[in-house]
């Protein structure tokens, strides 16, 4: 199906990695992008034992692309779920994409929006955009809105998502004017870290 099909695309896991100011950990993650996946796992490993959030994402994402270990999903999701606890959204967002496609873990739609909603909340574009997709077509038990759709695309496509900026783009032409006004003030109004509106007052459809 068409809409499941851009679901999946908005799925793809972002490997780019901001180096915070960690002992061992921007040395890591500075081998992982430069592709010298031994060097990374000996520094990320020891850290991610330790509990560093951070290093528990990175050594999921290792395990997820069997980059300098053997690719193990379930290995994967066990360290996303703890960086995920943790609050790290990027983890938050990988483990909602693997209980949206079953991977490692049965297919669960609504799990998936739980995670997905969490990182969203936290201003992680890629989860608003897939969020507003969950929205637009009624998957994973959440309400048809168009306007809480339109919302999420407007934060993400703010926060540089092409996907979301094209979505929102589709979406608006079966909007009416108030619709719109109620998705534009639902975006300016809310603030990452807190709450996201479960439903609109004009976009139930």
């Amino acid at each position: 199906m068409k809409k499941l099909r851009g679901i999946l695309l908005a799925l793809g896991i972002a490997l780019g990695l901001p180096l915070p100011a960690l002992a061992g950990f921007a040395e890591g993650a500075m081998a992982y992008n430069n592709k010298n996946y031994t060097l990374a796992y000996k520094e990320i490993f020891p850290l991610a034992q330790a509990g560093n959030a951070d290093a528990e994402h990175l050594l999921g994402l290792m395990y997820y692309m069997g980059r300098g270990v053997p690719q193990d999903y379930k290995q994967a999701l066990a360290w996303h779920r703890k960086a995920a606890a943790k609050g790290k959204a990027d983890a938050q967002y990988v483990v909602g994409a693997m209980y949206y496609t079953g991977n490692a873990v049965i297919q669960d739609h609504k799990q998936a929006v739980i995670w997905f909603r969490k990182a969203a909340e936290q201003g992680h574009a890629e989860a608003q955009q897939v969020l507003g997709l969950m929205y637009r077509y009624h998957i994973g038990g959440m309400p048809q809105d168009n306007v809480i759709a339109y919302m999420l695309w407007n934060l993400a496509a703010a926060n540089g998502s092409a996907n979301a900026a094209e979505q929102r783009a589709s979406v608006v032409k079966s909007m009416t004017p108030e619709q719109v006004e109620e998705g534009q003030a639902l975006s300016a109004s809310w603030k990452p870290g807190t709450p996201l509106p479960r439903a609109s007052r004009t976009g139930g459809g």
